[in-house]
């Protein structure tokens, strides 16, 4: 199957319905009271942490959610800021295209995934996904729309902006590179029972790029227990031939990749069904809602087994607090969330894995090796170039994601599991995204995500405090 080609959009028509959308968004801007926070009106989110209720109108971000233009010849693509990743994805693959990183979730945004963090398989080769920004319009607190560049006039909020979590500005362009892809992805699933040779093996096959003599374009991975652990490498192809179907058949991805064999299990996907083989199971967390019970999946249809269908039910959840209801009627006690991605460097990955098998009962957990690109774009800090997530160039780091949660221990502080996970990270080196629940003191909080260049940032582009500051908005909730 040969992805399909067709023509450029008209770049003036997506322009100017881009202009439009920006209009609108100043508009709304001017709208919203002097005394009161800047805010998107935003009904969706991949946020996990709590947030206060607006009192006041949000941004007006309607106009600013398509692909603007794909520039296939130069492999680029100028996107709205708002524009979903399903939405990017379904515009660049008919042009044998994809982002450089896709991450795992149809319903991420392009500006959610540069200002916050995104993470995929490709990121051991690609980095992270505001590494392939050229340039980004960003209406800044001030409401002035800026462009900033690697080395132009706003290059400190080029760097700067990633992580900040709109607490510096909202993207509304952004410029970013493109990867030619082909129209699958042959999949090899290693099992390893121990997790030092499983560490030892994602090292090397994140700096040398290959397995076994053969190149790998895709690595992540999952672990069930410490003596059950798996890397899925993946390799694009244009051989045809059979593929698995996870979206509409009774299968689920992650329970393909077990098995008890010495040899690889073998896999093929469409490059469509890879990039969201997550997505129709919101990774394992579909089995909360009993999507993987066989007696409901036969029934569940297949356009609600997608990531932000689950969002919907965790949002009744959260309104009416149905979870812990039905804990209390059994005599269990609430749940505490555990739901986050954290960042530790590969060394101290099994280490790491060991301690939270032993204390944490979450299971499973997704791995996805990470080196920032090579070489920095032209204005770097050789040291931190991104300083408000600061990552080492060179060093190979593990992203460890886990999404459950866990009983609440009487006489225990709120957040007692997620606070003992943030002093394990930080002993190992590592760092935590901030998308979810954090309870850093205010010094921790600005030694590990940039506080004196956000601060910096901050008097430049927010010099009125119309935006949240990062830790009231991170740690605080506010």
């Amino acid at each position: 199957m040969a992805l399909p080609r067709r023509r450029s959009a008209p770049r003036e028509c997506g322009f100017a319905a881009h202009r439009a959308g920006v209009e609108r968004l100043l508009d709304s801007y001017r709208a919203i009271p002097a005394d009161a926070t800047v805010r998107l009106a935003k009904k969706t989110s991949n946020l996990f942490r709590a947030r206060a209720e607006p009192t006041a109108p949000g941004l007006d971000v309607s106009g600013l959610t398509t692909v603007i233009a794909v520039d296939a010849q130069n492999r680029t693509a100028d996107v709205a800021g708002m524009c979903t990743y399903e939405d990017l994805v379904a515009a660049t693959l008919p042009y044998g295209l994809a982002p450089l990183v896709v991450p795992q979730l149809k319903t991420i945004t392009l500006g959610g995934a540069v200002t916050g963090l995104g993470i995929e398989s490709t990121s051991f080769r690609n980095g992270l996904p505001h590494e392939s920004v050229l340039e980004m319009d960003v209406l800044t607190g001030s409401g002035e729309i800026v462009t900033a560049t690697p080395d132009g006039d706003h290059s400190a909020l080029f760097w700067g902006f990633p992580n900040s979590y709109g607490t510096l500005g909202y993207a509304t362009r952004l410029k970013i590179r493109l990867e030619p892809v082909l129209p699958y992805v042959a999949l090899r699933h290693l099992r390893f029972h121990d997790l030092d040779s499983m560490q030892q093996a994602m090292d090397e096959i994140a700096s040398d790029r290959s397995y076994d003599g053969v190149d790998v374009h895709y690595l992540d991975g999952v672990v069930f227990s410490e003596s059950e652990s798996y890397l899925t490498l993946g390799i694009q192809t244009a051989a045809t031939g059979p593929v698995s179907d996870y979206r509409s058949g009774s299968e689920i991805y992650y329970r393909s990749i077990q098995h008890d064999g010495n040899a690889p299990k073998t896999d093929r996907l469409t490059i469509h069904d890879y990039l969201w083989r997550w997505d129709t199971d919101w990774f394992w967390c579909s089995r909360a809602f009993g999507t993987q019970n066989p007696r409901i999946r036969r029934f569940w249809p297949t356009k609600y087994r997608r990531s932000s269908f689950y969002w919907k039910l965790v949002a009744l959840d959260r309104k009416y607090d149905i979870a812990d209801r039905l804990e209390a009627r059994k005599g269990n006690p609430p749940r505490e969330r555990v739901v986050q991605d954290v960042e530790v460097p590969i060394e101290n990955t099994a280490s790491f894995l060991r301690w939270f098998l032993d204390e944490v009962p979450i299971e499973p957990l997704w791995l996805c090796p990470l080196r920032l690109r090579e070489p920095a774009p032209p204005g770097a800090d050789a040291a931190r170039p991104w300083p408000l997530y600061p990552l080492e160039p060179k060093r190979t780091y593990v992203n460890i994601g886990f999404w459950s949660s866990v009983p609440v221990v009487a006489g225990e502080p709120e957040g007692a599991t997620n606070r003992a996970i943030e002093h394990k990270v930080t002993h190992f080196d590592g760092h935590k995204s901030l998308y979810s629940d954090a309870y850093y003191t205010e010094a921790e909080f600005s030694e590990l995500y940039g506080g004196e260049r956000s601060a910096e940032l901050k008097k430049r582009y927010d010099p009125h405090s119309r935006l949240s500051t990062m830790y009231a908005k991170a740690v605080l909730r506010k």
